[in-house]
């Protein structure tokens, strides 16, 4: 019984930061999608929420190498997801602010922004998926 409560907990723990990744994917989704005509459709927000969530869902908590093959190497995925972590917060976080603060950027900055939440989101799931395939 202890051993499902633990799995319980765990798999509430990744969905709750999975769905974390579909918000910041909406506020990235929505601010893009303000700025670029073209996508301003609700097919557009949910592939961005759709890549948030399972961004933060595979690539938060990957398992790491066991403690002999850690010292021996770099472990390529925990520093990519530790990387797309960041990039895709950060994005999410300025799109944030452009929202709530009605800041009018340059187009650049919301093409960066666009790139930096796909690229982070993109670093997560390979992060994800490296760790499970070396179990």
């Amino acid at each position: 019984m202890r051993f499902r409560v633990r799995k319980a907990a765990h798999v509430f723990e990744r969905v709750g930061l999975a769905v974390a990744g579909a918000a910041c994917g909406l506020f990235v989704g929505a601010y893009v999608g303000s700025a670029i005509p073209v996508l301003t459709t609700q097919g557009f927000l949910l592939l961005m929420m759709v890549l948030g969530f399972v961004g933060f869902y595979l690539g938060i908590d990957t398992p790491q190498l066991p403690f002999d093959e850690a010292h021996s190497r770099i472990d390529a995925a925990e520093f990519l997801s530790s990387a797309g972590t960041l990039c895709a917060t950060l994005t999410a976080f300025a799109s944030v602010a452009v929202i709530v603060l009605r800041l009018e950027p340059h187009m650049v900055w919301t093409w960066l922004a666009l790139i930096g939440w796909i690229g982070g989101v993109a670093m997560q799931i390979v992060a994800g998926a490296k760790a499970r395939m070396r179990k």
